[in-house]
Order: structure tokens, then sequence, then C-alpha cells
């Protein structure tokens, strides 16, 4: 229904390299805020420019149902003010049960945001 908003962001959680692996605790918190952080998107956007309109977050590891959903609460609380009021419950989250090979979780995000139309514009 709206044929110029469909450009996603992407982001992976973590990024890091492999000798900073025993240096970083990953909990669920760690990786949420790394997937809303505009450092780790694979396109140069700043998404305060734009208004987020939905995002799926999904996660790779052995981790709490309760605790992803408190974490996806507390950002959609935080972030209110970045997303169109007239998507409801606009973000998803999911959660895989095996583990990536390297660390013990993993997320991926992806979003849409009106953002990315300053890629275009360049």
């Amino acid at each position: 229904p709206f044929p110029r908003l469909h450009f996603f962001a992407i982001a992976q959680a973590p990024l890091f390299s492999k000798d900073e692996t025993s240096k970083v605790n990953l909990t669920v918190a760690e990786i949420t805020d790394q997937m809303w952080s505009a450092r780790n998107f694979l396109a140069n956007i700043k998404p305060e420019d734009g208004k987020y309109l939905s995002a799926s977050c999904g996660y790779r590891g052995n981790l709490a149902t309760q605790e992803v959903d408190d974490e996806i609460a507390k950002v959609q609380q935080k972030m209110s003010d970045d997303f169109v009021t007239w998507i409801p419950n606009n973000i998803k989250s999911s959660i895989i049960t095996v583990p990536p090979e390297d660390t013990p979780m993993s997320g991926t995000f992806v979003a849409n945001n009106t953002a990315l139309k300053a890629v275009f514009q360049r």
C-alpha cells in the first residue's frame, strides 16, 4: 500500500572481532541494544532522520522468551516517538534456538525506516 516505503535497514549483532570474543559478555539486552544501534546498520543512515514503520528482531541462541519480550517492550516504550502512530504492534520478534557457531547468541534486525530515502538522494 505504500510503494515508496519499501526499503529495509538491516543490522547484525554482535559485531566484534574474534579476538574480543572472550571479553564481551553477551546478554539479550546487549544484543537488542546493538541491533537498534545505527553503528550496526549495514547502510549509512541516521534513523533519527525518519520514522520506523515496522521492525523484526530475530534472535538466535538458547534464550528465554520472556527476556526477549521484556527487551522488545522496553524498546517500544523508549522509542515510541520514532515509530509511526498508524501501525500498531509494529515490532515482531522471533527466537531460533540453534545458536550460531562462533558465539552463544546473535540477533538480526530488519526494519522499514523512512530515513533510507537519504541513501537514494546522495
